[in-house]
This record gives structure tokens, C-alpha cells and sequence, in this order.
């Protein structure tokens, strides 16, 4: 157990803090808590790049860590009716269909499913985080966002769809190559 991993399980232990602060209405704490996990999720991957302190638990708890919390928010913000209900689906069914996947190569081949993420991912998780910010901060902080969210809110479902029909294809040719293989 090294400091990145220390700083991600610390972070997959924010999650329900953060789903309780939420649904307590402690939306201050709850957007200062977010914004902290972010900042952690950054710092434990620069100290592992920096430090060759990359393990294969990191690469496992790291974007455990960042899904769990998002998809946790998400849930949450849609719970107090703050999040649209069809865009908490969406994000949720489209990581569900990602671990499923995973899940599925495991069982079927045996075989570790690795699929490095794309542009499009990348960009869908920043959305999610710059929307859940948005709207923390104006529940929390009071602030005015001016429309971004609702804009933000169009962003994340085109690039949750876009990058989750991306990883679909990509898996459906890694098993159609696995088949082939046989």
C-alpha cells in the first residue's frame, strides 16, 4: 500500500460521506468534499507518476474510486431532485453496461478485458464532474451558474452516449477477436 493508493481509498471512503451530506442537506460540506476528492484524484496520479509509484491495486482502486463517487452524486442529486432523473439513468446505465462488460470477458474467456480510455470518456468524466460542481455550488455556495448547467446536463448525455457506444464496439470486437481466436 503506497500514497496514491492510500489517497484513492480515501476517496472511495468520501463516497458515502458525500451521499449523506447530500441527502442530509449539507450541501456546503458536500460541495467542499467533492471538490476535494477531485483534487485528490489528481494528486495521487501525479504522485504516482512522478514517483513510478503505479500499482496494479492503483489502476484497479483509482477509477474505482472516481466512478463510485460520481455515479454515488449523481444518485444522490437526483434523490433530492436536483439532478434530471433520465440523465442519473444514463450515467449509471451506461457504467453499468462498462463493468458488465468486464464482468462477462472475465467469465466468458478468462481473460483481463483493458481498453485504455478515449478522448470521449476522458471528456464525459470531465463533464460529470463540472456539472456535479455546478450544481453543489449553487445548492452549497449559492452561486450563480448561469445557465451552465443546463447546458452541461445536454454535454454529459451526449458524451455518455457517444462514449458509451464507443466502449461497447470496442468490446464487441475484443470478444468477436477472442471467438475468433478459439
Amino acid at each position: 500500500m503506497n500514497l496514491p493508493n492510500l489517497i484513492s481509498l480515501a476517496r472511495l471512503f468520501s463516497v458515502p460521506v458525500a451521499v449523506w451530506l447530500i441527502l442530509d442537506g449539507r450541501l456546503t460540506a458536500a460541495f467542499w468534499l467533492f471538490v476535494v476528492a477531485g483534487l485528490s484524484d489528481a494528486v495521487d496520479g501525479t504522485i504516482a507518476k512522478y514517483l513510478h509509484a503505479e500499482t496494479a491495486l492503483g489502476k484497479f482502486l483509482d477509477p474505482l474510486a472516481d466512478k463510485a463517487l460520481l455515479v454515488s452524486v449523481y444518485i444522490a442529486l437526483g434523490r433530492i431532485g436536483e439532478m434530471d432523473s433520465w440523465l442519473v439513468i444514463l450515467v449509471v446505465s451506461r457504467d453499468i453496461m462498462i463493468v458488465g462488460g468486464v464482468i462477462v470477458t472475465l467469465l466468458t474467456v478468462m481473460r483481463s478485458y483493458k481498453v485504455a480510455p478515449s478522448f470521449l470518456s476522458k471528456a464525459n468524466t470531465a463533464a460529470q464532474i463540472l456539472l456535479a460542481a455546478a450544481v453543489l455550488a449553487r445548492l452549497g455556495l449559492g452561486i450563480d451558474d448561469l445557465g451552465a448547467a443546463q447546458v452541461l446536463t445536454y454535454v454529459v448525455a451526449a458524451t455518455t452516449l457517444g462514449s458509451g457506444a464507443w466502449y461497447l464496439v470496442v468490446w464487441y470486437r475484443q470478444m468477436a477477436g477472442l471467438e475468433d481466436a478459439r
